[in-house]
């Protein structure tokens, strides 16, 4: 690829100021990645929109645009929504239950309380029941709060059209959505006591973390040893991490880490990343767990991925 059609970094370096385009760009990739994201729940197909949208940025006349981050919105969320078709057909062929690839973050996104729930992995779970247009609407609306008239021209529906879709996207993510407002240092609690008991392997230590109900899921993609089908309750769940623990026994490791905004676990064995467990916490409980194993889908804990909007 030539040097003028890479894709800038979030930021730039060098005593020499950056032609307006690539400034305009940088402004805002943190943005877009995250829409792209958030539309996709795929890390690498996000940054492979995002450069797709650098190209086409790099093509036109800054003169015309009136509002540079409405546009690149725009085209993020075309090619996001174009995207899509294709990891629709992956999703049709895909080994076991199919998980968001999970994102290291800063400490600092958790004071975006918005920003943070709507990466949530619970959230994007929620995201992938919606139809693709319904799913580009609610994320630029109710996430990035941008107008019907902008959404309407990025998804190729008249403004009237966008409210309705706005409406029942809403309708539905409500339905679906975690109920409670949990405090970061509930969750914090809640967690440790849950890396503590899986540690000890201790069911009862176990049980006392995990709400009646709790799901969990995990997701290998045929490459890692994982469970076909959602395991629901504690019991059935707690039977499942300490069996997971005798079998990797003493080779085990975890680190709290914040993934996806919320803190979560990164276990590794020998050192090297074996897995990124994401919890959701209600009442104190852990209610709901997301355990990524595919190993294609754990580029994002390589660093720290900024978000933003």
């Amino acid at each position: 690829m030539a040097e003028q059609d890479a894709a800038p970094g979030a930021g730039v370096s060098g005593a020499a100021r950056p032609d307006p385009a690539t400034e305009a760009f940088v402004a805002h990739r943190n943005l877009l990645f995250t829409v792209a994201y958030e539309m996709l729940g795929s890390v690498a197909d996000a940054e492979d929109v995002v450069q797709e949208t650098w190209l086409r940025w790099t093509e036109i006349d800054l003169d015309t645009v009136r509002d540079r981050r409405a546009y690149l919105v725009r085209v993020t969320t075309r090619q996001a929504l174009t995207r899509m078709r294709t990891l629709r057909r992956r999703k049709e062929t895909y080994v076991g239950p199919w998980l968001p690839e999970p994102l290291l973050t800063a400490p600092d996104v958790a004071d975006d309380v918005e920003l943070t729930d709507s990466i949530s992995m619970a959230m994007l779970l929620v995201l992938e029941t919606l139809p693709p247009t319904e799913r580009a609407v609610f994320v630029l609306r109710e996430v990035f709060e941008l107008e019907y008239d902008e959404i309407a021209e990025a998804v190729g529906k008249s403004p009237a059209a966008v409210r309705q879709i706005a409406h029942r996207a809403r309708a539905h993510v409500a339905a679906r959505r975690p109920r409670d407002v949990v405090s970061p240092a509930e969750t914090r609690a809640a967690l440790q006591a849950f890396q503590r008991a899986v540690e000890t392997g201790d069911l009862q230590s176990l049980l006392d973390i995990l709400a009646p109900d709790v799901v969990a899921l995990s997701d290998g993609g045929g490459l890692k040893q994982a469970v076909r089908r959602p395991v629901v309750g504690a019991r059935k769940v707690a039977r499942l991490l300490a069996a997971g623990l005798d079998l990797v026994g003493a080779q085990i490791s975890l680190e709290p880490v914040r993934i996806n905004g919320a803190p979560g676990l990164v276990l590794r064995l020998d050192g090297e990343i074996d897995g990124v467990m994401a919890v959701r916490v209600e009442g104190g409980l852990v209610t709901g767990l997301y355990f990524m194993r595919n190993p294609e889908k754990l580029s994002g804990m390589a660093r720290e991925v900024a978000v933003g909007r």
